[in-house]
């Protein structure tokens, strides 16, 4: 277990260097953000009773998901694993006395730690400052505030399992590009990031909840803001526990046969 928390450390430490990069992308989620919440409360001001949600949860919504985008963002792929399984480098990985999907899983956790660790403070500081109901309520009981904390935590295993799987299909096909701008369409999509998925139509909302992507951002965000009641959560963070689950088994054993069945050519 030590040599995998290593690992974790030096992605850790390696992510916190790139202050610049952070800067710019705090800067991009806070005008992003501020011009999500103008659009939606144009049509809030329209008629606020078709609104699923009030104008001060989905703001909080909005700030939260500009705050953790790191964690989870589909399209903050570690290209150098691609690459390394394309090009036949991942060799040197299987020479060292580690698992390799436990590694990178490590690898995985920290990287989007360290992007979201450099951006999060500045984007709920700046939230917290704008006035109800366009900034980030602070109003939620320890008990909630505990469980969305545990929910992120399950939200970030299911995501970085979801990583770890297109990862693992690199094994089995000939260009990952296809695969992995689908696969970050459909979370996109199914996650909440595009739109929330209480504004969603009641069949597709559904459906949404019964897939992993639903397991991502949804989950958390929606518990802080209050829009998952709280006999609702014990179910929702049960599927993020069965998604978690589902995603690791399924990414160890496609990873583990596609190194039995690669062939590794070179002097």
């Amino acid at each position: 277990m030590g040599k995998y928390w290593s690992f974790f450390k030096m992605r850790l430490m390696a992510g916190l260097q790139y202050r610049a990069a952070a800067l710019a992308g705090m800067s991009t989620q806070l005008v992003w953000g501020a011009m999500e919440i103008l659009l939606y409360r144009a049509f809030w001001l329209e008629s606020p009773e078709r609104f699923p949600m009030g104008m001060e949860a989905l703001s909080s919504y909005i700030w939260l998901q500009q705050a953790f985008l790191a964690l989870f963002a589909m399209w903050n792929w570690e290209f150098d694993i691609v690459e390394s399984v394309k090009t036949g480098t991942v060799a040197y990985e299987l020479l060292r006395p580690t698992d390799i999907y436990s590694m990178w899983m490590a690898r995985s956790i920290a990287n989007r730690l360290a992007r979201a660790s450099l951006r999060m403070v500045p984007v709920i500081a700046v939230g917290i400052l704008i006035p109800a109901p366009y900034g980030l309520r602070l109003s939620v009981s320890p008990a909630v505030f505990g469980l969305f904390l545990l929910s992120t935590a399950l939200m970030v295993l299911v995501v970085c399992a979801y990583s770890l799987l297109v990862y693992a299909l690199t094994f089995y096909l000939t260009d990952p590009n296809g695969i992995m701008v689908v696969s970050v369409a459909a979370a996109d999509l199914l996650s909440g990031a595009i739109v929330p998925l209480p504004f969603m139509p009641e069949g597709f909302r559904r459906f949404a909840e019964l897939t992993p992507f639903a397991s991502m951002q949804n989950v958390p965000l929606r518990i802080f803001n209050g829009n998952i009641s709280l006999s609702e959560i014990p179910g929702a963070m049960g599927l993020q526990a069965f998604w978690a689950v589902t995603l690791i088994s399924a990414g160890y054993l496609l990873t583990r046969n596609g190194l039995r069945r690669a062939v590794i050519l070179g002097g």
